[in-house]
C-alpha cells in the first residue's frame, strides 16, 4: 500500500490541539504562509501509532547553540505527549543532531544513522549538517528540521512516525529579513536543570575558509534584548542559577538590529538574582575591539563569571589573512592586553588550528610564541580538517604526519605549565552547579569561572545550586580541590527549586475546564470568521447561478 500523501502542515497547532507554549508566546507567532513549493519524500508504507505515544531518544553533537537547540526540541516534544529516553535501544525514534565543524564529529553522526537504519529505528536529523548539504547521500530520504525550524519538530516527528519524510530548511523572516529563529519561550528540557543556555544571534558576518558552518546558520540574526531579557527572567523563575549566552559569535551581536553587545549585557545583569551567574560566550576578536571598556565593565560584575573565550586560530598573520579571519595578531593581543588589565584575573581561553593549509614552519613557530607569551589556562587544540564545500578544502594540503607533528609540540607546551599552583590556600566563593565524572564530587566554578571540585558526605545539606565558601587545599592542570568552610554562610541564589531532571519547564499551568472552554470559543470564532463567509459566499453564488439560468430560460 502506498505511503500516505502529506498535506502541507504549516500550522501543526490547529484549534483544536492542546497549546504547550507559553502565555506571551502566541503573542510573538509569525504566520507561516502557505508555500507551493516543499520537499516531501515518501520512504516507508508503515503508519506509526498514534502521536504522543512513541519514545524519543535525542543526540547531540557540538556547540552549546546546539545543545540548546536541542533541549527546545526534546521539551516541544515531551510536552506533546512522546516520552523521552536517554537509552537509544528503548527509542522508536531518534533525533540526531549534528555539528558540521569537524570531520570526526560528522563521521560519528553518519555512523549513528546507519546503527538507526540497522536498528530499524525511524529516524530524524537537524543542526548543521543536513541544513547546510541536505542532498548528501547519507541523509537522503530521512526528516530534516532546519536549524530555524526547531519549533515544528512535533510536526516533523509525527510524520516520520507516519513513515513520511519531510524537509524543513527554510528561514525565519519577520517583513523580508532573517530574524534570529525560534521563539525563545518555547517549552524545554535543560540538560542540567541549574543552567539556561541562551541563543541570542544565530550566524556570524564572517567568511572564513575553513568553517562551513556558515553555510548552515548563514548570516548574522540577532534575538532582540527583550525577547533575551525576558527568556532570561524566566529561566530564573524556574530555579535556573546560571545562565550562558551562547551563538556562533556572540560578539557580533546586535549588529543587524542596530544594538550592541554590551547594550544587551547591561540589561541582563539587572535581572540576575544575587548569587547567580551570568556566562558570556565566544566572541571573535574584531567585534569586541570598539567596546573594549564596556565589555570589561561587564565582566567586572560581581553578578558576571570574569570570563571570555576568544579564538585566534593562529599566531600568524599570514595563516590568518588565508583563513579570512579579519584581524591581526596584533589586534588579539590588544584584545587580550587590555582585559587582563582592566579585569584583573579575567580566565581568557582560545583555540587554535594546528596544519591549515599554507602554514609553513615559521608561521607555527609563531604560534607557539603567542601561546608561551599568554600561557592561557585553557586552550582548544585543533587539527585541520578540509570541510567539504570549504575554499580551504580545495588548498593545497599539509601532511597529516607534520600536522600530527605539530599538534603534539603545541599540546606539549600547554601541559608544561601548571595555571592554578598561584592559587593555593585562597578562600573563594563557588556556584555548585554539576556532579563530577566520580559522581562523588560536587562541580563549582568560582569568579573567574576556575572549576574547582569539592567532596561532599551524606550527611551534609544538598549543595547542588548554592554559593559556599571553600579553601582551595589542592590544584591540578584543569581544576582545583576545595573544602568546604565550615560556618560560612551557603547562599540558595533564587529561593526556588529547580526543575527536576528530564522535566519539561515552560509550559503554563492551566485549568482543565478553562481549557476546553478556551478550546470551545476558539473553535466557534475559527468557524465564524474562517468558513461561515465561505460558506455565505458558496450559497450566494449557488443561489445567483440558478436565479440567471432561470431568468435566461424565460427569455
Amino acid at each position: 500500500m502506498p505511503c500516505k500523501d502529506v498535506d502541507d502542515i504549516e500550522d501543526f497547532i490547529n484549534k483544536d490541539s492542546e497549546d504547550v507554549r507559553r502565555n506571551n508566546y502566541k503573542e510573538a507567532v509569525v504566520p507561516h504562509a502557505r508555500k507551493t513549493k516543499r520537499i516531501v519524500e515518501k520512504i516507508d508504507t508503515s503508519v506509526g501509532n498514534a502521536p504522543g505515544t512513541e519514545t524519543i531518544y535525542v543526540k547531540t553533537w557540538g556547540c552549546t547553540h546546539n545543545t540548546s537547540d536541542s533541549e527546545y526540541m526534546a521539551g516541544q516534544l515531551a510536552a506533546h505527549g512522546y516520552p523521552m529516553t536517554d537509552d537509544p535501544s528503548k527509542a522508536d525514534l531518534w533525533l540526531l543532531n549534528s555539528c558540521t565543524v569537524k570531520n570526526p564529529a560528522e563521521d560519528h553522526f553518519r555512523n549513528m544513522i546507519q546503527k538507526g537504519k540497522d536498528e530499524n529505528k525511524k529516524i530524524v536529523v537537524s543542526g548543521c549538517v543536513p541544513q547546510g548539504a541536505p542532498s548528501q547521500g547519507y541523509i537522503k530520504g530521512l526528516s530534516i528540521i532546519g536549524v530555524q525550524q526547531i519549533d515544528r519538530v512535533v510536526e516533523v516527528v509525527e510524520e516520520t512516525l507516519k513513515g513520511n519524510s519531510v524537509r524543513l530548511l527554510g528561514q525565519k523572516k519577520e517583513k523580508g529579513k532573517k530574524i534570529g529563529g525560534a521563539n525563545l519561550s518555547l517549552p524545554k528540557i535543560r540538560r542540567n536543570p541549574l543552567i539556561e543556555i541562551i541563543s541570542v544571534n544565530t550566524g556570524c558576518l564572517n567568511a572564513c575558509t575553513y568553517c562551513k558552518t556558515r553555510h548552515a546558520r548563514g548570516q548574522l540574526a540577532s534575538y532582540p534584548i527583550a525577547d533575551i531579557v525576558q527568556r532570561a527572567r524566566e529561566s530564573f523563575q524556574e530555579g535556573v542559577v546560571e545562565i550562558w549566552l551562547t551563538s556562533e559569535d556572540t560578539g557580533a551581536y546586535g549588529r543587524d538590529i542596530g544594538v550592541t553587545l554590551p547594550q544587551l549585557l547591561s540589561q541582563l545583569v539587572e535581572v540576575i538574582p544575587e548569587g547567580c551567574r551570568m556566562r558570556v560566550g565566544m566572541t571573535n576578536p574584531p567585534y569586541i575591539l570598539d567596546h573594549l571598556d564596556e565589555i570589561a565593565e561587564i565582566l567586572n560584575h560581581r553578578r558576571v563569571y570574569a570570563f571570555l573565550h576568544i579564538p585566534v586560530q593562529a599566531g600568524s598573520n599570514r595563516t590568518l589573512y588565508e583563513m579570512r579571519r579579519e584581524y591581526t595578531v596584533e589586534d588579539f593581543s590588544h584584545v587580550v592586553d587590555v582585559l587582563r588589565e582592566k579585569v584583573p584575573g579575567i580566565y581568557i581561553t582560545t583555540d587554535i588550528i594546528c596544519g591549515f593549509p599554507s602554514e609553513q614552519d615559521c608561521d607555527f613557530e609563531e604560534t607557539m610564541e603567542l601561546c608561551e607569551k599568554y600561557k592561557f589556562p585553557s586552550l582548544y587544540i585543533n587539527q585541520f580538517f578540509p570541510r567539504p564545500g570549504t575554499p580551504a578544502a580545495k588548498m593545497e594540503q599539509i601532511d597529516r604526519r607534520e600536522i600530527k607533528k605539530r599538534t603534539k609540540r603545541l599540546s606539549e607546551l600547554f601541559h608544561s605549565y601548571q595555571p592554578f599552583t598561584h592559587k593555593l590556600d585562597e578562600v573563594q566563593q563557588i556556584l555548585i552547579t554539576e556532579i563530577a565524572h566520580d559522581g562523588v564530587s560536587l562541580v563549582g566554578h568560582n569568579n573567574f569561572y576556575e572549576q574547582v571540585l569539592i567532596k561532599t558526605t551524606d550527611d551534609e545539606v544538598n549543595l547542588m545550586g548554592k554559593m559556599v565558601t571553600v579553601k582551595i587545599v589542592n590544584t591540578d592542570k584543569f581544576h582545583m580541590l576545595g573544602e568546604r568552610v565550615i560556618g560560612e554562610e551557603i547562599i540558595s541564589p533564587t529561593g526556588v527549586q529547580p526543575a527536576p531532571y528530564g522535566a519539561v519547564t515552560g509550559i503554563p499551568p492551566r485549568v482543565e475546564e478553562e481549557e476546553l472552554e478556551v478550546k470551545a470559543s476558539w473553535s466557534w470564532k475559527s468557524w465564524t470568521t474562517e468558513y461561515l463567509p465561505m460558506f455565505t459566499v458558496g450559497i450566494l453564488t449557488a443561489f445567483s447561478f440558478s436565479f440567471a439560468r432561470k431568468y435566461y430560460s424565460n427569455k
